[in-house]
């Protein structure tokens, strides 16, 4: 009897608890979405603080709670998020935005019209997120050369990535899902393309629908990006210095005299009163790929090797002295470092500077610089910082010539140059002078161009392994980041992870976990069955339109994975029961559960875009919402006659 009586009191304080973690889950979702529509703090820290809460009100178990920051689409996120970055950062972004952009012609509605089309066609073989990570360091580049505000165009391309998934069986997990219901429950399966009449009605609506939408609630005006730009920048001060019209390269031919000696043996600045900046040296075949040809700053003890290039800074009769004296070969302005025969052409150099690895910057000396009052030769930025004085701006007069004699000043302003690190470590030494602007920031901005057919190739490679399914999609994904910075995609391992929007990571790790405790507590089962029980009286249409709206709206909360695994066993038991087919049933679960435009955090394409668009989530509400309700107003109607009941 005693044991009866425990039985039943265990039970009934379990029928309690669960009542009151069911209250605790629904009023934390409450209010994080109250605060998610504010704005007012960072979505990623409403969404930690409501995960914080579940925990310690004993809703989830730490395991739990933490689950999200394990699963493999966060962990793919973070990846593309890094793939994405060396697009951008190798100049790929910036020559596939151009050709997009020739296309358009620089109207804001073709240049919609090629994302929307783009993005979609790629997402109906790739995944959604692996579409939205590729295309947008593209699109933000297009939209800059566009002179257009990125928002305008990045919501659309989160939004086409998932009604792109919606054409072929892989598009989205959701698909995947209700295939895998209807193959347990032994109905035919699904084929590749069974999706593409839904996905090309879902584009359709997205195009005539995004851009009135877009036009009224996303901003047209650019922000500044921070302000005011303090400093000038790279080509600013190589006018300004006319260090073009000054510039010349020379290559160390075979039989001339300077090679095999190092700088220091030369003194080409003490004899020819020239300022070596750097020296380029074609690297081995076999690392040709890579990169062509090595920028090394020019030091006392670099060894002059056959077919270096010198980059000279000095009037030409010194030039014309150094070449003759030496056997040297003069260049022209279009022969590149990897030509061994000069051409005959005006000898100055006009090209393209090169500033991956070797940058410039101002240098402004202070009253109390100990430099103060003391010769160029004798300052050591050479020795101590492996830095070279290029020019001396002081008042409106530009010292360029004889540098190495030049008494330096209060108040001069010192051209400088040198590896980026190195200039960087300048700024630490504030009580001697100070160096104008972001050198590291400066350098962040500039494209390793030569690095873009390695980074075209990694691309292609990953998404020839989504395609294929050659290896899972995570780990293709963190292949490709991998390869990235191996490759020397980025300057260091620090610019990859700077390419990382941590706050899309911790917002959509956070979330997920959501969907357990909705589950964990049965609120899902709840609402779900008492819907379908109530609406299955009114016939197929209706219910079929309850599933619907529920799966959308529980997307909202959670993510569309999540709620597709719940809704499909649901929505195929509801349609067993009616005796009708499955199919309009299993494909609105899915189509909910993808066409989620309404939140930030239900899609990864929505939360990856959120960051670069700066976005709130008041404005997937303005502009996803109409879009989700037409969207499924026209499924109401296609789905029945796509595929009959």
């Amino acid at each position: 009897m005693k044991e009866v009586e425990a039985s039943f009191l265990s039970a009934i304080y379990e029928i309690i608890q669960s009542n009151i973690d069911r209250y605790i889950t629904l009023a934390t979702l409450f209010v994080a979405i109250v605060f998610f529509v504010s704005g007012r703090i960072r979505a990623d820290l409403v969404a930690l603080c409501a995960l914080l809460t579940l925990i310690l009100a004993g809703v989830l178990e730490p395991a739990e709670a933490f689950s999200g920051f394990s699963n493999s689409v966060v962990i793919m996120i973070v990846g593309l998020f890094v793939v994405g970055g060396a697009i951008f950062q190798t100049g790929l972004a910036k020559a596939i935005s151009s050709k997009l952009l020739k296309l358009g012609g620089g109207s804001e509605n073709k240049l919609f019209l090629l994302v929307m089309l783009v993005t979609s066609a790629i997402g109906g073989f790739i995944s959604n997120t692996g579409t939205v990570a590729l295309m947008l360091p593209i699109v933000v580049s297009l939209a800059m050369a566009a002179h257009t505000n990125p928002s305008r165009l990045l919501m659309p391309l989160a939004f086409a990535s998932s009604m792109g998934g919606m054409m072929t069986l892989i598009g989205t997990p959701p698909n995947l899902l209700i295939n895998d219901a209807l193959k347990k429950a032994e109905y035919k399966e699904l084929s590749f393309f069974s999706f593409l009449p839904i996905g090309l009605i879902c584009v359709t609506v997205g195009i005539l629908m995004l851009p009135p939408l877009c036009r009224k609630f996303l901003s047209q005006k650019r922000d500044e990006e921070g302000g005011k730009r303090k400093g000038k920048s790279l080509s600013e001060l190589a006018n300004e210095y006319q260090l073009a019209q000054n510039l010349f390269r020379v290559r160390a031919v075979k039989g001339s005299f300077i090679i095999g000696k190092t700088l220091q043996e030369l003194e080409i600045s003490q004899r020819y009163a020239l300022n070596v900046l750097e020296i380029r040296r074609r690297i081995q075949a076999q690392k040709s790929f890579l990169n062509p040809v090595h920028q090394k700053i020019a030091d006392a003890k670099t060894l002059i090797l056959e077919n270096d290039v010198l980059y000279l800074l000095g009037e030409f009769d010194r030039i014309q002295a150094f070449v003759q004296e030496n056997k040297l070969s003069l260049m022209d302005a279009q022969q590149t470092e990897g030509q061994v025969e000069a051409q005959s052409s005006p000898p100055a150099f006009s090209g393209h500077l090169r500033f991956d690895t070797i940058g410039m910057a101002e240098v402004v000396l202070l009253s109390n610089s100990k430099l103060i009052n003391q010769p160029v030769k004798k300052s050591g930025f050479r020795e101590k910082y492996t830095i070279n004085i290029l020019g001396i701006q002081r008042g409106n007069k530009y010292i360029l010539q004889d540098l190495k004699d030049e008494v330096m000043h209060s108040g001069d302003v010192l051209l400088i140059q040198g590896e980026w690190g190195k200039i960087a470590r300048l700024s630490e030494k504030t009580s001697e002078w100070v160096v104008v602007g972001q050198p590291l920031e400066e350098a962040s901005k500039l494209t390793l161009d030569h690095k873009a057919p390695i980074a075209a190739l990694i691309m292609l490679g990953m998404v020839l392994a989504m395609v294929f399914d050659i290896v899972p999609t995570v780990a293709a994904v963190m292949a490709a980041a991998l390869l990235t910075i191996l490759t020397g995609c980025f300057r260091n391992v620090e610019a990859a992870y700077k390419t990382i929007s941590w706050e899309s990571v911790v917002l959509f790790g956070s979330m997920l976990p959501m969907a357990v405790a909705l589950e964990k507590t049965g609120i899902s089962s709840i609402i779900a069955t008492g819907l379908t029980s109530s609406l299955g009286d009114y016939g197929p249409r209706a219910l079929l339109a309850g599933v619907y709206v529920l799966t959308s709206l529980l997307t909202f909360f959670i993510s569309n994975t999540a709620t597709a695994a719940l809704f499909a066993p649901i929505a195929m038991l509801s349609a067993q029961k009616m005796e009708v087919s499955p199919y309009p049933f299993m494909f609105a679960v899915t189509i909910a559960a993808s066409m989620c435009f309404a939140s930030s955090f239900s899609t990864p394409p929505n939360a990856l875009v959120m960051s670069a668009g700066r976005y709130r989530f008041i404005d997937y509400v303005k502009v996803g919402l109409p879009l989700q309700v037409v969207l499924g107003v026209v499924m109401m109607v296609a789905l029945p006659l796509l595929f009959p009941f």
